[in-house]
């Protein structure tokens, strides 16, 4: 296992490199004069003369590259043109919101899907099975920008039992974990459903019922238990998704965290916030689909010798 992680960790360090470099020429080779797009096109000359060397667009392309790289190994992602603060304080700010409100959401998730999942498969064809599969396709068919504004008008609006927006309490952080959780919830189940049916039909699970292992037992510690390895995949990637999917979370229920904020960057033309909020969503991306492979060797122990 040490040298699987040993292996995982060292293949980081040039995907890490990979997905910078191409943030970066993202960045600087869409087409347009982003000093123009930020101060527009009635600005003074010596005003945009002034922004392009602060943020060094006088400079040859490779040259910027070496000042970006030096500056992301340093910490220095340059200063936010609206706030004027450092882009990396403003990041450290608002990443701990987001994270939260992504492991809310997948927790709401797993509450929802793993149960779910499991009883369509061992009640496969019955009356709980289809209203799973009703309940799946409603969470995946409903967008965030629907269900919000629902789950505003009903529990917060209606019933006065949550608050609409912010962060503070738990109050605040379940309706947008709802949110993020039930589009989730929907795939997830479905997933679960299908890896469990399949494992239930191997010969190892009819030994252990020979054996007179509970069913109970034999469904949740040899079934799913044997299932987790397509079901960590979902996970892993939609997690990585809801780092980035936030963003229409985050502004409708003026939660203080990254996608709002890119959001906010986009908006007021803060060129090294926008370009700072990309790097960081981008490395939870890598981040996140590392530690499903730590989870799939985990899992898997055949994994760590192929």
């Amino acid at each position: 296992m040490g040298r699987y992680l040993l292996r995982r960790l060292l293949l980081l360090l040039p995907v890490t490199w990979g997905v910078s470099t191409l943030v970066f020429l993202l960045i600087h080779l869409t087409p347009g004069d982003p000093v123009e797009v930020m101060l527009g096109e009635t600005a003074l000359p010596a005003a945009r003369e002034a922004l392009r060397q602060s943020l060094r667009l006088d400079r040859p392309l490779p040259e910027q590259y070496l000042h970006f790289l030096h500056g992301l190994v340093t910490g220095d992602l340059g200063t936010s043109l609206f706030s004027r603060e450092p882009v990396f304080a403003r990041l450290l700010q608002a990443l701990p919101a987001t994270a939260e409100l992504a492991v809310a959401g997948l927790g709401v998730a797993l509450m929802i899907a793993v149960p779910l999942g499991t009883v369509a498969a061992v009640r496969r064809g019955s009356g709980l099975d289809h209203g799973s599969r009703f309940v799946a396709l409603l969470g995946v068919s409903v967008p965030n920008f629907v269900l919000a504004p629902l789950l505003i008008l009903a529990f917060a609006i209606e019933l006065n039992w949550l608050p609409v927006s912010g962060r503070g309490g738990l109050g605040h952080l379940i309706l947008p974990a709802l949110t993020l959780g039930m589009a989730f919830a929907g795939i997830l189940s479905r997933m679960v459903r299908a890896s469990l049916l399949e494992v239930l039909g191997q010969e190892y699970i009819r030994a252990a019922r020979a054996k007179g292992l509970s069913e109970g037992r034999v469904i949740l510690r040899h079934g799913l238990t044997a299932s987790l390895i397509p079901v960590i995949t979902i996970v892993g990637l939609q997690f990585g998704a809801l780092l980035s999917g936030a963003i229409i979370t985050e502004t409708i229920f003026a939660w203080p965290g990254l996608g709002r904020l890119t959001l906010q960057a986009i908006q007021a033309r803060d060129y090294p916030l926008v370009q700072g909020c990309v790097l960081v969503i981008s490395f939870g991306y890598v981040l996140v689909n590392t530690a499903t492979d730590l989870l799939y060797a985990y899992a898997d122990p055949r994994i760590r010798y192929d």
